[in-house]
């Protein structure tokens, strides 16, 4: 495949399922698998980097207006019943915290399975029937429809949650944190917002310290992933604007869909597509 296409289409791929509860590190590191891209490359592995960095860029330009009333509302809250451990933005940075010390911790078991398709095949299966039952058990009767709302354990729950996809490529980040929402008793809209801000600081630092390996020399190969032609940069131009204008229109149109649909239907594409990569994988 032409070069400038494989950019393109990986973008649409990395966007599309960035913040869908289907896992975009499975989709893509099983399109690359399938387009016959070198994942032990270094360049590669920079690329993917680069346009994860795109899609969690479009999130605090969708949420800006919601951002800014945070802001101006901190640390009361907009009904002065918050503080400053219960504000939303106080509630996304403990639940980022209960996620990267762990994550961090265990970066060497991550590293080691992050490129097993197997692995992620039965990771996408697994968290495809457990937001299924999830989704469906608690669909109503939620106590908290706003993040405005949130409680100090919930927040520490949903970040404690959130290790098991850093761990386990393919369990899906968003998937995790939804579904844990979701039985602390939160509705699909407020469990998928706080889902979308939790991402906000957890994808940064993640992406940001792959990128500080990177030019460091560890991690990745630094060697083939600095030294970038004309050819190589716009690549990543390509990539990572793709995947940015993807993802914005992603997540705009996943806020509306949830809204008056639940996750059943990405819960059944995680079975199938799952079971499909592992008979693939199984046949290699």
């Amino acid at each position: 495949m032409n070069d400038y296409l494989l950019s393109f289409v990986l973008g649409i791929v990395e966007g599309l399922t960035e913040f869908l509860p289907v896992s975009s590190t499975a989709h893509l590191r099983i399109s690359e698998a399938l387009l016959g891209v070198d994942l032990g490359s270094g360049y590669w592995k920079m690329f993917s980097v680069v346009i994860q960095l795109g899609a969690i860029l479009c999130l605090p330009i969708y949420f800006r207006k919601r951002i800014a009333g945070f802001l101006s509302t901190f640390p009361e809250g907009a009904r002065r019943d918050r503080t400053l451990l219960t504000h939303p933005l106080s509630l996304t940075l403990i639940a980022f915290l209960f996620t990267a010390i762990p994550s961090f911790l265990l970066k060497k078991m991550i590293d080691k399975h992050l490129e097993s398709i197997v692995l992620m095949a039965w990771a996408l299966i697994i968290g495809g029937v457990v937001m299924w039952v999830v989704d469906v058990r608690y669909a109503t009767g939620s106590r908290t429809t706003d993040m405005d709302q949130m409680s100090l354990g919930q927040a520490i729950w949903i970040g404690i949650c959130q290790v098991v996809s850093a761990v386990i490529p393919g369990t899906s980040r968003s998937m995790s944190t939804i579904a844990a929402g979701q039985i602390a008793g939160m509705s699909r809209t407020a469990a998928l917002e706080f889902s979308f801000f939790l991402s906000i600081p957890t994808m940064f630092v993640a992406t940001g310290y792959e990128l500080l390996n990177a030019l460091r020399h560890k991690g990745v190969n630094a060697e083939q992933a600095i030294h970038i032609d004309t050819h190589g940069w716009a690549l990543l131009a390509i990539g990572f604007l793709v995947s940015f204008v993807v993802a914005y229109f992603v997540v705009a149109w996943f806020m509306a869909w949830v809204r008056k649909h639940g996750f059943v239907p990405f819960a059944v594409y995680r079975i199938v597509f799952g079971a499909a990569v592992l008979v693939w994988a199984m046949r290699r």
